[in-house]
């Protein structure tokens, strides 16, 4: 039955998908639409075929956008669960990074783009500075979260058992926190992508914004919306990704996950 339901809720949402494309093209074709600013989709899907199956010429803009976010996002990631745990453990430390953290957070990168290329220069340096910038933050507050949430009766019971500060760390609390950190992950696998595409935007001689860019600048409209879709496919593959290590990692948040941890459990046994 879910295999059926799966199938039917695909099935619904291609049909409404190829509706919006149909109506899209037809109303494009009878002169409904000026295609310098916005082409029809049929010109957009040819792009798409060059770029991928003809040339293959996105295939290397592709990869070093993703590059460089993840690595941005690694960065990111890193410092913003490090600072998170320290934060948690010291109220003192929480009080003096919390402020510097949300200013960090509400600084928008464009504006700060200047002088990140001015300090890394215009390699992949200055792209993966940005992504680490405007990710860092939602791993922090995330993580922080989920750290500070208390559980009084494991609580009770750790201390009962004799369990170290380590221990009580390892086994509960950060377990506890697991899915509060995903979210920031989540959040921050997104805003890291975000960041490196802006950074390309300023200075860049590879990777799909600038790659967006120069289509910009020649009128190829076509080619414009064909990065944008590529830049889309990019997003949710990573996010897509996230998902699957959520679902795989805080497996006891869903009973399908729980089903699929005792079967493998009870395989082993």
């Amino acid at each position: 039955m879910k295999i059926v339901s799966g199938i039917v809720s695909f099935l619904k949402y291609a049909l409404s998908f190829i509706i919006v494309l149909g109506t899209w093209e037809l109303y494009a074709a009878y002169g409904g639409l000026n295609e310098l600013f916005l082409p029809r989709p049929s010109k957009i899907g040819l792009k798409l075929y060059d770029m991928f199956i003809e040339t293959g010429m996105i295939y290397y803009h592709f990869f070093v956008t993703l590059l460089e976010m993840a690595i941005g996002f690694l960065i990111g990631v890193t410092i913003g669960v490090s600072l998170a745990v320290a934060a948690a453990f010291s109220p003192r430390f929480r009080r003096y990074i919390a402020p510097y953290a949300v200013v960090f957070n509400v600084t928008p990168g464009i504006a700060v783009l200047p002088l990140i290329i001015a300090w890394f220069g215009f390699g992949w340096s200055s792209k993966i500075a940005l992504a680490t910038l405007v990710c860092f933050f939602p791993p922090f507050i995330n993580t922080l979260t989920g750290l500070l949430k208390s559980d009084d009766e494991a609580i009770e019971l750790f201390q009962t058992l004799g369990a170290t500060q380590s221990q009580y760390f390892w086994k509960q609390q950060l377990p506890n926190a697991l899915p509060e950190i995903f979210a920031g992950l989540k959040l921050a696998i997104t805003t890291a992508l975000l960041g490196t595409i802006v950074a390309q935007f300023g200075s860049a001689s590879e990777g799909v914004g600038i790659l967006m860019q120069r289509f910009a600048f020649r009128l190829d409209m076509a080619g414009s919306f064909a990065s944008l879709v590529t830049m889309s496919i990019m997003g949710l593959m990573v996010f897509t990704l996230a998902e699957f290590l959520d679902r795989h990692i805080v497996f006891w948040r869903n009973l399908d996950g729980l089903e699929r941890v005792s079967r493998q459990r009870a395989k082993k046994g």
